[in-house]
């Protein structure tokens, strides 16, 4: 999940605080504070849908594949989904960007979200299922990407406030949606399909808000989508740590446009700093979507109910809010990450081995502590922007870093539901989650020494 940025951000492209004539294309500020607010609401009705088509499904799992008819493998593909829509459909979101605008884009992709969550509970079968589910997390893949070049291009002097209340929403999506589906799906009448699908409600209200904003000139066009993009990889040259901007499609963008200045292209496939970033995200993010995919279920065969298991994926993600603040801060005043990575590490080490040993009785435990591991993400962000020293370093790096460790990420949750498939129990599951944990570290203590990648070139 996204995470608030440093407050490296206070020092954020001070041309575009700046005032500037009224002319075509050219980012502009909210007009009065009213537009403020509301362009603030969009933001955070946008983000809120972000996470709810992941993370409602957990905890209502082991219903749609009886339903469906689904094997453990097969529920595995679907929690490895999210991780391959994001690697796969994000790469378009520039281009389209470009081409649309930025806005149109957002608007597309709410359309997505909220057609994909309103056809899922009405699939017969596995596959309209998986599709439908695919529709929505493309939707999400597309607005992931382009969200901090909206913030960037509506609030150029905010960035840093305006994106921590953008990712505070998105967590709040994400927990929320974890601790209500299953009492709300109760209170509906017990249906899985009804609990699922009501969340396409709070997409299409966000669409409606988007679609208003859409009917402003100054909220985005096609040339602004370039100029946002070019204007958000430009805030990287002054070696900022912004936690949340690097974004895998994004920075390819910023690639295509990067000026000669930034000098010859990195070798980036032969930089051993390079692969123990790309590495490192890549099993953090195996660790979020194993949980947001098969923790409910893993409390659920302990004997948890389904609606405090629910609460206890919450938990999980609500670390999130807290921790992304402070984790980007420390990491900045330190020459090392590794000592964050370890203790993370080690944080979730502990969480695994007590739910190998008493997954029902220290529930709670376990998940703050898995929680606490799995803040590795904005840590991951931050390091790579202290990784490298030029415009065209940051973007090559969080280019290959995040496509490929959303890449190594996919057969994560997959290898889980076949282990669960046949051996029948948890054990072997939780083992190779912790196993998981062991190269996390490695690379992560390689990937935060005090080196960048413009040495390696």
């Amino acid at each position: 999940m996204h995470t608030p940025p440093s407050d490296d951000l206070a020092t954020l492209d001070t041309a575009d605080s700046a005032p500037r004539p009224a002319e075509p294309g050219a980012p502009r500020r909210a007009a009065s504070p009213w537009r403020g607010r509301v362009m603030a609401a969009g933001l955070i009705l946008a983000a809120l849908n972000l996470r709810p088509a992941v993370t409602s499904l957990g905890p209502l799992l082991e219903e749609v594949r009886a339903d469906l008819g689904m094997s453990g493998t097969v529920a595995g593909v679907l929690t490895s989904v999210p991780a391959a829509c994001f690697a796969l459909f994000g790469f378009t979101a520039p281009r389209l960007a470009r081409r649309w605008g930025p806005v149109a884009v957002v608007c597309a992709g709410l359309a997505a979200i909220a057609a994909g969550l309103l056809l899922r509970p009405l699939a017969g079968g596995t596959v309209a299922f998986l599709a439908a589910s695919a529709l929505a997390l493309a939707g999400i893949a597309v607005s992931n990407v382009l969200m901090p070049v909206i913030v960037k291009r509506w609030f150029p002097d905010r960035v840093g406030s305006m994106t921590g209340l953008y990712s505070m929403g998105l967590s709040l999506g994400t927990a929320a949606s974890a601790a209500v589906t299953v009492p709300m799906t109760e209170a509906l009448g017990g249906s899985w399909r009804t609990g699922l699908g009501v969340w396409a409600l709070l997409a299409a209200v966000a669409l409606a808000a988007w679609l208003f904003l859409a009917r402003d000139r100054t909220s985005g066009s096609p040339a602004d989508g370039a100029e946002a993009t070019r204007t958000e990889a430009g805030g990287k040259e002054a070696g900022r740590t912004d936690a949340d901007a690097p974004a895998t499609a994004e920075s390819v963008a910023a690639a295509e446009t990067a000026a000669p200045a930034d000098g010859p292209a990195i070798r980036i496939t032969r930089s051993p700093l390079a692969w123990a970033m790309a590495v490192f995200f890549g099993f953090q993010a195996t660790a979020a979507y194993i949980s947001m995919g098969w923790m409910p279920q893993i409390f659920r065969d302990a004997g948890v109910s389904a609606s405090t298991s629910g609460l206890l994926l919450a938990v999980m993600m609500a670390m999130g809010v807290p921790l992304a603040f402070v984790l980007p801060r420390i990491a900045a005043r330190l020459r090392h990450q590794g000592v964050l990575v370890v203790i993370l590490g080690v944080f979730g080490l502990t969480g695994y081995a007590g739910l190998w040993l008493a997954p029902a009785g220290g529930a709670w435990a376990w998940a703050l502590l898995l929680g606490i591991a799995n803040c590795a993400f904005p840590l991951a962000l931050t390091m790579i922007g202290m990784r490298t020293r030029t415009h065209a370093g940051v973007v090559r790096l969080s280019a290959f870093a995040q496509s490929v460790g959303y890449l190594l990420s996919i057969p994560g949750p997959l290898l889980v539901g076949v282990l669960y498939q046949h051996s029948g129990g948890w054990g072997q599951p939780i083992a190779l989650m912790a196993g998981f944990m062991v190269p996390q570290i490695i690379a992560g203590v390689l990937a935060g020494r005090d080196r960048t990648l413009e040495d390696e070139g």
